[in-house]
């Protein structure tokens, strides 16, 4: 299948958050004929999220999404505290106009072993989250982790368990397919078909490098790596999908290092010819 010009294309600001400000995150995708752009709350925070709604809108970008809510379950119950926030995510989502609000939803609690409470917590807050993003007309997406990260960043691990999720709660719910997480599982194509296009609300892309250095922070550029990613967009796109393909890149040993242009003259090629 061909490639996908830079129109198609996100940027999520974590592929350069080590160099620049969402502001010039900003500026350079409009500047490079990106399409789109998904930015961490914690750059949002830093430049304002009126601000950046405005200077989004005025670039002509896209919002394939807003990292991040979740981190339901550290402390062994869903406190307030963590409802608020992901409240405010929900409006900040909202206030940006972006396609869904991403959740990485938790590990297990603080000293605790047992994973079945860790996921009752998480289709708890998921739930609890819900009642407002509706109301805010924001849709949530699970993000499915690879199962490396189920001990301390998400129990949520295949396509499947996230969608068993959503046919739980309803509507407004569905699913962000990042393929460094989910390229491994065999009942991959099985799951994007029972998503279909109403709960596949993101495709994140990069690459897995072998060897991998660092299980978080050594991720490939597209086409570097071992990930077929042509047949996965093929895959969300045989079902309707017809989002922006977003580019999530942690590299703190390559990506990260480099000149953010060269790194967003690099990303417009490789969709063209790896994605």
């Amino acid at each position: 299948m061909s490639g996908l010009g830079p129109e198609r294309l996100s940027l999520n600001t974590a592929t350069l958050r080590e160099q620049w400000t969402l502001a010039q995150c900003i500026e350079g995708c409009a500047r490079h004929g990106i399409g789109g752009i998904s930015p961490w709350r914690d750059k949002l925070h830093e430049m304002g999220t009126r601000t950046a709604a405005r200077a989004i809108r005025d670039a002509g970008l896209q919002v394939s999404g807003l990292c991040r809510g979740g981190w339901f379950t550290e402390s062994g119950a869903i406190d307030q505290g963590v409802v608020d926030d992901n409240r405010r995510a929900v409006d900040e989502a909202a206030a940006i106009g972006a396609e869904c609000l991403v959740m990485v939803v938790g590990g297990l609690a603080r000293g605790s072993k047992d994973l079945p409470r860790a996921w009752d917590l998480v289709e708890e807050g998921l739930a609890r989250t819900l009642e407002h993003a509706r109301g805010a007309g924001v849709k949530i997406a699970i993000e499915p982790l690879h199962p490396m990260y189920a001990a301390d960043r998400a129990c949520v691990n295949t396509t499947a368990h996230a969608l068993d999720i959503c046919d739980r709660l309803g509507g407004g719910i569905g699913v962000a397919l990042d393929v460094y997480h989910v390229w491994w599982d065999p009942d991959l194509a099985a799951q994007i078909a029972r998503a279909g296009s109403a709960r596949i609300m993101a495709f994140h892309v990069c690459d897995w490098l072998v060897p991998t250095r660092d299980l978080l922070t050594d991720r490939g550029m597209m086409g570097d790596g071992v990930i077929d990613i042509p047949r996965l967009r093929g895959l969300v796109e045989a079902q309707g999908f017809d989002g922006l393909a977003e580019v999530e890149i942690f590299s703190d040993r390559d990506w990260w290092r480099r000149d953010p242009d060269e790194v967003l003259a690099t990303i417009v090629d490789r969709g063209r010819t790896a994605c």
